[in-house]
């Protein structure tokens, strides 16, 4: 049964984008069928295929290893109270506590709440653990990309999206570069920006937001891996779902209604021998970019949580109206009394959480729309935090944790708007007005891809021991 909703879900996101199509009567026919077959057949073998499953397991195993020796370099640094030997930590702490919110809407999840402690460290403390993950993932793949080892694989890619989606060669090759990096994808394409169509334009910014960096993989994985094992895996495989979902989603949004310059061709992805270093330089220059980024995150959190616990502390005055002594302002207060920043979200998102299958007990569905409502302000690190305590706590089931863990697996939320528009922008700055209209639109086709891709999660899932890694 909510196999089959997953699988008519599919269908009903795509028409949600329709609705906000900018023409309604181009539809990409063609490239909707090509792409939602194209993720059904990769969610066949990530989910039910015993020697993909595999590949996906030995796969989250390698990256698991490259997230121990991560912190080796953090425990240098910080020290064993700070960051524990791994065998000292005991998962995720705090059994009570969410369950009793979980059940009991508005349910709001809190960053921290999976910070436990015991004998042998301070626990699991974000600064200290999650954004050094980031340094040393920046670091390897920047240094896997001067020895030329990512590029050919980012080629097979771009290649098997052109012939599959028959989209233009620059926008899959765009879109299969941001499986492993950002923003800077876009700069594989530099000399096309200037000549490509708005729908080209679009796509790209879509697939910028539906997918994330490998560079961040490490610190969402982090947090899943005590009842996720698998999860490293599961989210490089959600990135490549969500890349054909994006550019179906932004096509319906913005189609295309000129002949791109690169159809029927992939563009070179050559690197330049002024720029070709050393393996020791790559390796450096790649970490002080994972520190900006690490930077970046920090700054983020602190600023959005803070903005978020003002505006949440500005209802909670207004929730106490209920008691005031004028009658006419006590209903007011009843009505804030269940307004939360989080609670807006969780409502907006309750009609696309259910299309994606993920479950049709209420309690359920509302603690699901309420994490992916989250990401759309707070990033996708509050939600992942929130997502591994109430997994440990046994309050979600392992197909809700499966799907909304690959909902999550996104850029798609407000903070990243300045980014992306504003990177490709500085890439081509006489595109900056259209690229600068552009931005929500991707923004929406992007979210939309990554429910997309929870859909395909949802229509494959059967075997929750055997998906999971456990």
């Amino acid at each position: 049964m909510l196999n089959l909703l997953s699988l008519v879900g599919l269908a009903g996101l795509c028409f949600v984008a329709w609705l906000g199509s900018e023409d309604r009567r181009r539809i990409p026919w063609k490239l909707m069928a090509w792409g939602i077959g194209l993720q059904l057949v990769l969610g066949l073998f990530i989910f039910r295929a015993p020697i993909t499953r595999e590949i996906v397991v030995w796969l989250s195993g390698l990256l698991n290893a490259l997230i121990d020796a991560s912190e080796e370099g953090s425990k240098f640094l910080f020290g064993p109270i700070l960051v524990p030997d791994l065998g000292a930590q005991v998962g995720p702490q705090g059994a009570g506590r969410w369950l009793a919110r979980a059940l009991t809407p508005p349910f709001t999840p809190v960053p921290g709440d999976r910070l436990g402690t015991d004998n042998l460290s301070m626990g699991y403390i974000l600064a200290f653990r999650a954004l050094p993950q980031v340094i040393f993932f920046a670091a390897i793949f920047n240094l896997l990309y001067n020895l030329g080892i990512i590029q050919p694989v980012v080629r097979v890619f771009a290649k098997f999206f052109r012939s599959v989606m028959n989209i233009s060669g620059a926008e899959s090759l765009a879109g299969a570069a941001n499986i492993f990096v950002g923003i800077e994808s876009a700069i594989a394409i530099k000399p096309f920006l200037e000549r490509m169509t708005r729908s080209e334009l679009c796509a790209i910014l879509a697939s910028c937001f539906g997918s994330i960096a490998s560079t961040v993989l490490g610190l969402y994985a982090g947090y899943l891996r005590g009842t996720f094992p698998a999860i490293a895996g599961h989210l490089m495989s959600a990135s490549v779902l969500t890349i054909p979902a994006a550019f179906v989603m932004a096509k319906i949004l913005v189609p295309e209604t000129d002949e791109p310059e690169t159809l029927g061709k992939v563009p070179d992805l050559t690197q330049d021998e002024d720029d070709q270093k050393s393996p020791m330089d790559a390796l450096i220059l790649g970490a002080l970019d994972g520190v900006k980024m690490a930077v970046g995150i920090a700054a983020s959190l602190i600023a959005i949580l803070g903005l978020v616990a003002l505006l949440n502390l500005i209802f909670a005055s207004l929730a106490g109206l209920q008691t005031s002594n004028i009658a006419l302002l006590r209903p007011i207060g009843q009505i804030f009394s269940v307004i939360t920043l989080d609670n807006i979200t969780g409502v907006l998102f309750l009609p696309l959480t259910f299309l994606t299958g993920v479950s049709t007990d209420w309690n359920e569905l509302w603690t699901c729309s309420v994490l992916i409502g989250q990401r759309l302000l707070k990033t996708a690190i509050p939600p992942y935090i929130a997502l591994a305590d109430l997994s440990a706590e046994g309050v979600l089931s392992d197909r809700a944790l499966v799907i909304v863990s690959y909902v999550l697996c996104g850029f798609a939320h407000v903070p990243s708007v300045g980014i992306f528009v504003g990177g490709l922008a500085g890439l081509v700055p006489s595109r900056s007005h259209d690229i600068s209209s552009l931005g929500w639109k991707a923004l929406w086709a992007g979210t939309l891809a990554t429910l997309m891709t929870g859909c395909i999660a949802g229509v494959w899932f059967y075997d929750g021991t055997a998906v999971l890694g456990r």
